[in-house]
């Protein structure tokens, strides 16, 4: 049973680069590399062939769960929505309650999710807690301890 899943607009964009990379760039550079091992002579004792061939076993199921993931995402348009509540695609700037740092992070899908990068997916515990929150709410989101944060949502902006 495949699940589908939400995605941006920009994640949706990246998800068909990386595809058409793997599938034009990549596929092209390791099919030269079978070749060039086939050069060799005889392929059943030939490690730089059977190297090659690992690859491109390894490239081509990574196009095909790439390929899956596209299939199964439902892309969620960013714009328009109302910039008093977070939703998916929503900029939010949070407030941690305790140590008073601040973050500001992009609601997205899980397979967008980087949290260096600012990206939160809207199924984690922080990302689901903070959809349908508005400014200045304070947010409590149960931590694995049985402790619980909470954050206070200072400003909400489109992407």
């Amino acid at each position: 049973m495949s699940r589908t899943s939400e995605i941006t607009p920009e994640g949706l964009k990246k998800l068909e680069e990386e595809i058409e990379h793997l599938s034009t760039v990549r596929r092209r550079d390791v099919s030269e590399r079978i070749r060039e091992a086939r050069d060799f002579g005889d392929i059943s004792e030939n490690a730089e062939y059977d190297d090659a061939k690992n690859e491109q076993a390894q490239l081509e199921g990574q196009i095909s769960q790439l390929e899956q993931r596209l299939r199964r995402s439902t892309v969620v348009e960013e714009g328009g929505q109302d910039t008093g509540v977070v939703g998916f695609g929503s900029v939010v700037h949070i407030k941690d309650q305790d140590s008073g740092t601040s973050r500001k992070f992009q609601i997205v899908g899980s397979t967008e999710a980087d949290l260096a990068g600012g990206k939160l997916s809207s199924e984690s515990p922080i990302g689901a807690g903070l959809i349908g929150g508005k400014v200045s709410q304070v947010v409590k989101i149960p931590a694995p301890k049985g402790t619980e944060k909470q954050f206070k949502i200072t400003k909400i902006e489109t992407a």
